[in-house]
């Protein structure tokens, strides 16, 4: 397979060759006791891979071994990667951070906002409009109907906001239509905003999501293996859960890589690889170029991965830990103590809901990339190697 970037020796990138035998052991321990069904790890440092492993197996139900080039459903690490669409439209000047969203998506005109009454719910008008930044910062008073079970989460569930069935303008529009569940500005609530912000970018375009993200960011990063459909070609390489979750609990139905959706989430519809993801965060990393390729500049990715929440509260510790804010497509971390896993104050890092997490700590120009189905684990998973890699380094 092509590699994402160069390899280098650990010692020289001041990382224990010891302790990355450890960490590998350590998961590899889970494939053995059978609570992991495989996984791909990444941990690269000063633009060079030191750790690039496929662990346990690509498909529970087949003996084929996980190959570095599995493909795995993402899920919400495809945000960070409409975030950056969007902000290179902010740079083109074709778009602006403060405007209302209902200025480029009418459909979003006149929201209303629901309260709950001793009769019931109410619904009044919002006091300031959500704009752009609202929506890359999940400030937009929007929600997801599997987080709770609020009045607004079980009209969404009515709504059937999940369903892939629509296409990206049918969802805004049956979005929109829906009450918001926190005023605008006033509280951080993971939601649907990306969704929206994959409509924002197709209207603003005028062409269709992925082809977008194709031209714009996938093919310029030679990200040649991350789309919202697995061609059929690649299917063999479709990295998936057990049939039957270890933990027990409430399975998670995954979506199927090998269906074209007629929506294509901006929020979480993207499959991608390894190398593919290790690329884009490189990318990142290097302040918005890599391989003489500039998307962004570097004031602008400065910008992103700074916290934009202020004194604005977040209403989940598990999304959104202590000692961090949010920033534009991201979890910023904000206090070197305080959280409940390693990192220096700047990580940045976020996941996905089938089990695929990555980090990147510009102080010590390293990032690291887990990919696995895994949906009821993820979190254990995302605590877990971070602090694996953080030990391992040395350096």
């Amino acid at each position: 397979m092509r590699a994402p970037l160069p390899p280098a020796e650990l010692a020289d990138l001041g990382l224990s060759p010891e302790r990355m035998r450890h960490l590998v052991g350590v998961l590899q321990a889970d494939v053995e006791r059978g609570r992991l069904p495989g996984a791909v790890v990444v941990l690269a440092r000063h633009g060079r891979i030191a750790l690039m492993e496929g662990i346990g197996r690509l498909d529970p139900a087949r003996d084929a071994p996980m190959a570095r080039d599995a493909v795995f459903r993402i899920y919400s690490m495809t945000k960070p990667i409409v975030s950056v669409a969007v902000m290179m439209l902010i740079e083109q000047g074709r778009l602006k951070l403060a405007d209302p969203v209902h200025l480029h998506l009418r459909e979003y005109a006149n929201q209303q906002l629901a309260v709950q009454t001793p009769t019931g719910v109410a619904l009044r008008p919002v006091q300031r409009p959500a704009t752009v930044q609202d929506l890359l910062r999940h400030t937009a008073g929007l929600t997801y109907e599997f987080l709770g079970d609020s009045a607004v989460q079980q009209m969404y569930r009515k709504e059937d906001m999940g369903t892939r069935s629509r296409s990206n303008a049918e969802f805004s529009h049956a979005l929109a239509a829906l009450p918001l569940m926190f005023e605008p500005g006033r509280e951080w609530a993971y939601s649907r905003a990306t969704d929206v912000l994959g409509r924002l970018v197709e209207v603003i375009t005028g062409q269709p999501l992925g082809e977008h993200l194709r031209q714009a960011i996938l093919a310029p990063l030679g990200m040649t293996d991350t789309a919202f459909v697995v061609p059929e070609a690649d299917h063999a390489r479709i990295a998936e859960p057990f049939a039957h979750d270890p933990d027990g609990g409430i399975p998670l139905r995954l979506i199927d890589p090998r269906e074209t959706p007629a929506l294509q989430s901006g929020g979480g519809g993207l499959m991608s690889t390894a190398a593919d993801y290790a690329r884009f965060l490189q990318f990142m990393l290097n302040k918005g170029t890599l391989g003489g390729v500039r998307l962004l500049g570097p004031r602008t990715v400065d910008f992103m991965t700074a916290d934009h929440l202020g004194t604005i509260p977040g209403n989940d510790p598990a999304l959104l830990p202590p000692g961090h804010g949010f920033g534009l497509g991201f979890a910023v971390r904000t206090a070197a103590g305080v959280a409940p896993m390693p990192g220096s104050v700047g990580t940045y890092h976020w996941s996905g809901i089938g089990g695929t997490s990555f980090f990147v700590d510009p102080a010590e120009q390293l990032f690291g990339i887990f990919l696995a189905q895994a949906p009821n684990q993820r979190e254990h998973y995302r605590a877990l190697f971070r602090t694996l890699a953080y030990a391992a380094l040395v350096d």
